[in-house]
């Protein structure tokens, strides 16, 4: 005799999809000003060129989806922030201090001990010289790494999301998304992802403890 079908176990999350930068990281922008003003440039600098100079804006897009290495956009970037800025591993230097999210990688893993399937999904920003997963320790964390410059999309292009659903090999449904960017967010809610906006650690790992039932525990 069939069984009835259970709809309701198509919405209990079992994948967990992360970003990277400001989720598995801690807020790079405090660090950013830091290394601005340690290179002589006015504190803002850096989020100025990559986000408001239209030829910042440009090299950081052509970066994000591999157009162009992570040594060429330091070339190109490093003019643009002055002429006495060195070009060389300038994306390193500038990211060197920022720190791992410790409590967000511990639910992670709580998170992956208890069943879930778990996706990594970045606008990345180049892996030679400097390879920022590499240096937060988070990479053999994930089951499916979905990078931008390797796929050649960047969120939030709807492709992705549906790229990195594929991948895991689940429905919307049936995941949880957490981005600290809110245009980053519909697309996923979209496709039928529950959506998480990362505005400080805290809140996110106690939000996901909450869609997840599962605890980060720190290592002793």
């Amino acid at each position: 005799m069939p069984q009835p079908t259970d709809t309701a176990h198509h919405h209990t999350p079992r994948g967990l999809i992360l970003d990277f930068a400001g989720v598995l990281t801690g807020d790079p922008r405090p660090v950013h000003r830091t290394w601005c003003e340690s290179e002589g440039l006015l504190a803002e600098a850096w989020r100025a060129t990559l986000n408001d100079h239209p030829e910042g804006r440009r090299l950081y897009t052509a970066l994000e989806i591999g157009q162009i290495s992570q040594a060429e956009w330091n070339e190109g970037t490093a003019a643009l922030l002055g002429t006495h800025v060195d070009a060389d591993n300038l994306m390193g230097r500038a990211w060197a201090k920022v720190p791992p999210a410790q409590r967000m990688a511990a639910l992670a893993r709580a998170a992956k001990d208890a069943g879930y399937r778990l996706a990594l999904l970045s606008n990345s920003f180049g892996l030679e010289p400097f390879n920022p997963y590499e240096q937060a320790g988070i990479w053999d964390l994930f089951d499916v790494h979905v990078i931008s410059e390797v796929v050649g999309l960047a969120k939030p292009d709807p492709a992705i999301y549906q790229l990195t659903l594929d991948r895991l090999g689940l429905p919307g449904p049936a995941c949880v998304f957490v981005d600290d960017h809110p245009i980053n967010l519909p697309p996923a809610e979209a496709l039928g992802i529950t959506t998480v906006l990362a505005t400080t650690e805290d809140q996110s790992v106690a939000e996901l403890e909450r869609l997840l039932g599962v605890s980060a525990v720190l290592p002793v």
